[in-house]
């Protein structure tokens, strides 16, 4: 894949910033309402701009998803945003015409750093946010409230020197994503949004781009585990989780586990030789490998995106998503002190899953 491919001579309408898999599906969920491909034959189009991470899984998960991108009939421009120590220059070095042309700037996760100095650049009076996940919920609070940008995981420890360096940046990244008389801002979710912000338009993400491009699936008689990347994170206890794992497949007879891209080499290897789980790791979103199929009639899951999103991928299916609680025995002593809230305010607001209580550990 080249990195500039197909972008020479495109000045784009609309421009937008994807860091990993699911951000880009939920542009491509968002460009399918929109229909912005309608815009390029009047010259305009979605240029959508890969900040590549370094991790194999979330690069191969990318590509996937940027063939998909091209499919539609959309631009793609990979960066390597983090090779090295230049790379950061570089990248948003090439960006800034782009930026500065720009009509309308689409991201998905306002919380990265990355996104927050391009925010600085760009004069586009329409910002859009798609979802990255449950931090979604995270955003819409903290932009409500008027706090600093913050992530959920990290939210009640001390600022390290780096935040303390880039609080400006983040200081005017949070004023450009506050409505104003010369800037609209939509939040296009499928997130469950209790308190909007005054001025921001709330778009429902219903999947449609997805149950129109995939699928029925195939349902199997068996479960299927999604798993988490709260251990990765810091918030929950590797060995308690690989507990609780165990147990939960032993009761409800699950066969495959479905990793999330960011778990561990080590965790994954460990959890396969104590539970007998045959070990996937996707190759696309989960949304997206569910709705191909075959996938279980049940899926087990932790409080996470997919209990959110599951439901509305498999809408007319007759599978079921099953969410279990997280154990406040299971946290690390270095887990945030709204961890337990806010994981359990993900459970509680989901729609259409079946909620089960935290396994006791065998």
């Amino acid at each position: 894949m080249s990195p500039h491919a197909g972008t020479a001579g495109l000045t784009p309408h609309t421009l937008a910033f994807v860091e990993s898999p699911v951000q880009l599906l939920n542009v491509l969920e968002w460009a399918h309402l929109r229909a912005p491909r309608a815009e390029a034959a009047a010259g305009g189009g979605l240029t959508l701009v890969v900040l590549s991470p370094t991790d194999p899984m979330t690069r191969g998960q990318l590509r996937r998803m940027a063939d998909l991108a091209r499919d539609e009939g959309h631009t793609v421009r990979w960066e390597e945003a983090r090779g090295g120590p230049a790379a950061p220059f570089q990248t948003i070095g090439g960006l800034t015409r782009l930026l500065r042309k720009a009509d309308r700037i689409v991201m998905g996760d306002p919380f990265s750093r990355y996104v927050q100095l391009l925010l600085t650049i760009t004069k586009a009076r329409e910002l859009v946010v798609v979802d990255d996940g449950t931090a979604t919920m995270e955003f819409v609070a903290q932009l409500a409230s008027g706090e600093r940008l913050v992530r959920w995981h990290r939210k009640g420890g001390r600022p390290g020197p780096r935040d303390l360096i880039f609080a400006p940046v983040s200081s005017a990244a949070r004023r450009r994503l506050t409505p104003s008389a010369r800037r609209t801002v939509e939040i296009f979710s499928s997130m469950p949004i209790e308190t909007t912000p005054e001025g921001v338009t709330i778009t429902a993400n219903a999947f449609a781009w997805t149950r129109a491009t995939f699928g029925p699936p195939r349902i199997t008689k068996g479960a299927d585990m999604v798993g988490t990347s709260l251990v990765e994170t810091g918030v929950v206890d590797n060995d308690r989780y690989l507990e609780a794992v165990s147990a939960l497949a032993k009761t409800h007879g699950a066969t495959r586990y479905f990793a999330h891209r960011r778990e561990s080499t080590e965790k994954l290897h460990r959890l396969a030789v104590e539970t007998g789980l045959e070990i996937v790791r996707p190759d696309l979103p989960l949304e997206l490998i569910a709705r191909r199929g075959p996938i279980g009639r049940t899926i087990l899951s932790f409080p996470s995106t997919v209990v959110h999103t599951l439901p509305l991928a498999l809408v007319g299916t007759e599978v079921r998503v099953a969410v279990c609680d997280i154990d406040p025995a299971w946290l690390t002593e270095n887990a945030s002190p709204r961890a337990q809230g806010f994981l359990s305010g993900v459970t509680g607001t989901a729609r259409d899953v079946h909620r089960l209580s935290a396994v006791t550990a065998a």
